[in-house]
């Protein structure tokens, strides 16, 4: 067998080290790596060089900028506030003391009686539940308003002497209310002297004694003896049941409307039937009544009802404990129904006297002979 000639080993090549100017020709005229990590690291320098020449010397940029004036930095927005107390003029959802000062609406009526403060009484933050939640102070003063009426009808005091009195303090108190609207200064001493029988929207909206006293007046000037009597007992007491029960328990009821539960309109009648019975079944008969009562312990149909039934004259009659459950439950359902409505957005004190006032004096028309 014929011996094969041996093969050589692969020969290794050692690439000869070149010059710098040799490895700047190449670099400018060939762009694939040299090999080594000194190759990778001066592709990757050239690379950043590369782009870093390119931002800065972009075509792009020079355009874009060229002819157009340098940005104006924006302003940081500002902080004062509009007429109204609102940042801006714009709202943001957020109250606002001043501008709840600013606004006499029912909205901030409602707004008022919510359980925080708004703090624009300074009293009403210092006791927020007894002075402003539960608004002990004021309720307080309208419930002594009904005992202070019917003392005096039990000491046979009439009407007629009472409501010059009424009209009387109004004047001075609504003056005093106008006074203290136009001098700031006297209305932030005004509220501290007699915050505590505020609420947060009277600040600079009229105070209620004066829609109690105006509502007080007109009933007792206009409408006979027992009937003004019983608007304002209603006013006094089934205004604060309704205020009352309606802010502990008018969550679990149904919303009537905006301000008014079921809770509270059931509390408002209530007590208005309890008035009533008090009123016409123990402080009448014990304390007398005048000529000019319209309830005199009688209820009768009209005669057009009875000729057109074909009863008698002496027929269709009611008395004694009868008759004066049916006023009892008509005089409790009035002062409901004047607690819940609503009419220009005028104020409780004024819409509960005279509905209550109307509807009773309308009811003893049509029912007593």
């Amino acid at each position: 067998m014929a011996q094969q000639p041996a093969i050589p080993p692969f020969p290794q090549v050692t690439q000869p080290t070149p010059a710098a100017s040799e490895t700047r020709d190449k670099q400018e005229s060939y762009f694939a790596p040299i090999g080594g990590s000194a190759t990778k690291k001066d592709t990757a320098s050239s690379f950043t060089e590369d782009r870093a020449r390119a931002r800065s010397r972009s075509p792009k940029s020079i355009v874009t900028n060229a002819g157009q004036p340098p940005p104006v930095p924006k302003k940081p927005p500002s902080t004062t506030s509009s007429p109204n107390g609102i940042p801006n003029g714009v709202p943001n959802g957020h109250l606002s003391p001043s501008s709840a000062a600013s606004t006499a609406s029912s909205y901030w009526r409602s707004i008022s009686r919510s359980p925080s403060p708004l703090g624009l009484i300074p009293i009403h933050r210092s006791f927020r539940n007894f002075v402003h939640r539960h608004e002990i102070p004021r309720k307080a003063l309208h419930l002594s308003i009904g005992f202070f009426t019917l003392s005096l009808y039990s000491r046979g005091i009439s009407q007629h002497s009472i409501h010059p009195w009424l009209l009387g303090a109004l004047v001075p108190i609504a003056s005093v209310d106008y006074l203290r609207h136009t001098f700031p200064t006297f209305n932030r001493f005004y509220i501290r002297v007699l915050g505590a029988l505020m609420r947060e929207s009277e600040v600079d909206g009229y105070n209620g004694v004066i829609w109690y006293l105006l509502g007080a007046w007109t009933v007792l000037r206009f409408l006979p003896k027992d009937v003004g009597v019983m608007s304002v007992l209603l006013l006094s007491w089934c205004d604060t049941a309704a205020s009352t029960v309606g802010r502990l328990y008018g969550r679990y009821t149904p919303r009537i409307r905006k301000g008014k539960s079921l809770a509270g309109s059931a509390a408002a009648m209530g007590v208005g039937i309890l008035t009533a019975g008090m009123f016409w079944g123990w402080a009448v008969p014990k304390f007398g009544h005048d000529d000019g009562f319209m309830f005199n312990g009688h209820l009768t149909l009209p005669e057009v009802v009875k000729e057109a039934v074909g009863w008698k004259s002496s027929e269709g009659v009611l008395g004694g404990w009868t008759a004066l459950s049916i006023v009892s439950l008509w005089s409790g359902f009035v002062a409901s129904a004047s607690e819940v409505v609503d009419i220009f957005g005028w104020d409780d004190n004024v819409i509960i006297p005279v509905l209550s006032g109307i509807g009773l004096w309308g009811f003893f028309k049509v029912f007593t002979p």
